[in-house]
């Protein structure tokens, strides 16, 4: 009986957390979770009609935030999970990591917290909100709808050093592939989640090292030349670093194939992008994904389904921020 004790002990154990290689506890990898679609049907019935207004609203004064919030959301996901520590403000926290310094949409996020605090108090987490406001992003920018499971909690903790491990602009296949496995992610849902691209922008410090310091000469020969010539207009070798250019060039603001499309062309900005069409791993996913006959809508929304409940906090784990800012 002893040793069966010490197993299921064990097992409980890394069910909720992984030790990493400096002794730091890390979220729980995976997708299993306490989450369920329509948990708010009772407690409060307009929440998704609250934060799809909040979003709406934001949207309309600028088109630009949709990427922000879905990126945010990912970001939010591969630090300790899905727990809403994105958006808790102050020093050394997580929107203070290199990463996340250029993330925007937080006043989205926290206009819809008002709202739903008036409606509902202390019932919806902001880890939800974020969750569904990524999604109406996507919506709004044509992209699919899905039914988002809900009932995550807020986490308590943010702090800049653990966002160093989120996936990089200048990350090979193989360092983007172990970035997504440790969470449990496979191959094919990084090329479908990075797809999310298709609406973003990166400051030109993100890239600019492409356009003219390449070590293979002035610039990267892997770059379309016309492409080339565009983003050096836009990001001028000693110009400003947090200038903001489409990931999708020709169609940014609409959630479709074409920047895969672009890959296959040498039109990828983002270095981390422009190898998923050089290396074998991943090129015959993003041919498949930008083909015809595409199901790149179908396949993000299970990939969003499934990066949404990553180490998610339920039931008694957690809170229920009364500011999506702040801790209570």
């Amino acid at each position: 009986m002893g040793l069966v004790r010490s197993i299921c002990l064990l097992v409980t154990f890394l069910s909720y957390i992984v030790i990493s290689v400096h002794g730091q506890a890390t979220a729980r990898p995976g997708a299993s979770s306490g989450t369920r679609v329509g948990f708010y049907s009772t407690t409060c019935p307009t929440a998704e009609t609250i934060v799809r207004n909040a979003v709406t609203a934001g949207l309309n004064s600028n088109p630009r935030i949709a990427p922000g919030i879905l990126r945010m959301h990912f970001h939010d996901c591969f630090v300790l999970g899905c727990d809403g520590s994105i958006l808790i403000s102050g020093a050394n926290t997580e929107q203070t990591a290199r990463s996340n310094v250029n993330l925007r949409g937080f006043d989205v996020i926290e206009n819809a917290k008002t709202q739903l605090e008036a409606a509902c108090p202390g019932v919806v987490s902001c880890a939800d909100i974020l969750a569904l406001a990524a999604r109406d992003s996507v919506v709004l920018t044509r992209g699919i709808s899905w039914q988002v499971p809900t009932g995550r909690r807020d986490g308590r903790v943010s702090l800049a050093s653990n966002a160093n491990n989120l996936p990089g602009a200048g990350d090979s296949v193989a360092v983007q592939q172990q970035k997504f496995s440790a969470v449990r992610l496979s191959t094919r849902e990084l090329v479908v989640l990075v797809g999310g691209h298709t609406i973003g922008q990166a400051g030109c410090g993100a890239f600019r090292n492409r356009l003219y310091n390449s070590t293979t000469g002035p610039a990267d020969p892997t770059i379309d030349p016309t492409l080339l010539a565009q983003l050096q207009t836009q990001c001028p070798q000693n110009g400003d670093a947090s200038v903001r250019v489409d990931l999708d060039t020709g169609s940014g603001t609409t959630f479709d194939t074409s920047y895969y499309n672009n890959l296959s062309r040498g039109r990828g900005v983002l270095q981390s992008d422009q190898v998923l069409w050089s290396d074998p791993a991943t090129r015959p996913i993003v041919q498949q994904l930008m083909s015809p006959r595409s199901t790149f809508n179908a396949e993000f929304a299970r990939a969003m389904v499934r990066m949404s409940n990553i180490g998610v906090l339920t039931g008694a784990n957690g809170e229920i921020r009364r500011v999506c800012s702040a801790i209570n």
